[in-house]
């Protein structure tokens, strides 16, 4: 069965980690699921790296917090926040490629 991570997860968001660094987190809304996903590695550097066209040495962590029900990633942000060219100063908009992530869960 395909399961779309917006229906798993409570919050699913992006912010800045420092002006260099960027940081997603996702929630998951029951602690079975956030298990399962865990289990199968569905949230890891590959998917990061690709849903961000960022090399995957430029995602510096995937980590799973349990107290929180969470996955929380860092990567480098391809422009510094603030520089020229840069149009998201505060990380905030930067979640959008894992509202489309699905997976399946065995």
């Amino acid at each position: 069965m395909r399961i779309r991570l917006i229906d798993v997860a409570e919050v699913i968001r992006s912010k800045n980690s420092g002006p260099y660094e960027l940081t997603l987190d996702i929630i998951f809304r029951e602690q079975e699921m956030f298990e399962k996903v865990c289990r199968a590695g569905v949230i890891n550097k590959q998917l990061i790296s690709q849903l961000y066209q960022v090399p995957v040495e430029k995602v510096i962590n995937v980590v799973e917090f349990k107290p929180a029900k969470a996955i929380k990633s860092t990567l480098v942000r391809p422009i510094p926040s603030g520089d020229p060219g840069e149009t998201d100063v505060y990380g905030a908009q930067q979640h959008a490629p894992l509202l489309s992530v699905e997976f399946e869960i065995p």
